[in-house]
């Protein structure tokens, strides 16, 4: 195997691996978006397209001249009118066959897995700046959902003082009644204790009274009934 197909060959090998490490469902691809973005590999994905296209073209450019030596030594092998009694360079034309279509499958599936690798690496980046940008709108939910709740809460709050303020209003009012009552009792409370002391000190003027009259009038009457007895003594002289 000449140089640049042993080049080839090796890195359809490398292909194979990357491609199998890539699919490993146990790396997340967040991690492989880190491990693109590393200082390690920052310089070679600066140029990585560059460095892409160059290649691909380099495995067309083989791919195509591998197609081209299949093609020949196919028609070299139909055109030999004389290749079984020549089994020596029957041998040789179907080593180079062989040859041309070793080379054949390796360029072809080179170019085939460079082109998977690059669809696999875009797809796991995307994969990965999809999940962060779920992620920060799911944080950014958390928080307006937070805000919200806070703000209800907030409203739920200003309608309890408000409910409490007008129960504190209404209690005022009933206090101020109240008082108002309070006040009114305690006024004919002090009128009717001061009524009850004018009757108090009328019923003792009037038992006083009483008294006095019912002295003048036992006086009265003993003073009668002597000037009676009097009168009968004159009587019977």
């Amino acid at each position: 195997m000449s140089l640049q197909w042993t080049f080839i060959a090796t890195f359809l090998y490398t292909e194979i691996f990357l491609v199998v490490l890539l699919m490993l469902p146990f790396i997340s691809a967040y991690r492989w978006q880190k491990i693109f973005r590393s200082r390690l590999l920052g310089s070679f994905t600066r140029f990585a397209n560059a460095y892409f296209y160059i290649f691909i073209l380099v495995l067309v450019v083989l791919f195509c001249d591998s197609i081209r030596d299949v093609r020949r030594f196919s028609d070299a092998h139909g055109d030999e009118i004389d290749m079984r009694n020549n089994p020596t360079a029957e041998t040789v034309l179907n080593m180079k066959m062989f040859r041309a279509q070793r080379n054949f499958f390796i360029a072809g599936g080179a170019l085939f897995l460079a082109l998977v690798l690059r669809r696999i690496v875009t797809l796991l980046s995307n994969q990965a700046t999809l999940e962060a940008s779920v992620e920060a709108t799911k944080k950014q939910a958390e928080s307006a959902t937070a805000a919200a709740q806070q703000l209800i809460d907030a409203q739920d709050d200003k309608a309890n003082e408000k409910n409490a303020i007008a129960e504190a209003t209404a209690t005022a009012k009933e206090l101020d009644t109240t008082k108002s009552q309070l006040k009114n009792s305690k006024e004919e409370l002090t009128r009717v204790t001061t009524d009850l002391a004018t009757l108090k000190k009328q019923a003792t003027a009037t038992n006083n009274e009483y008294d006095r009259l019912m002295s003048e009038h036992a006086a009265l009457q003993a003073k009668l009934q002597s000037v009676e007895g009097a009168a009968g003594g004159k009587k019977d002289d």
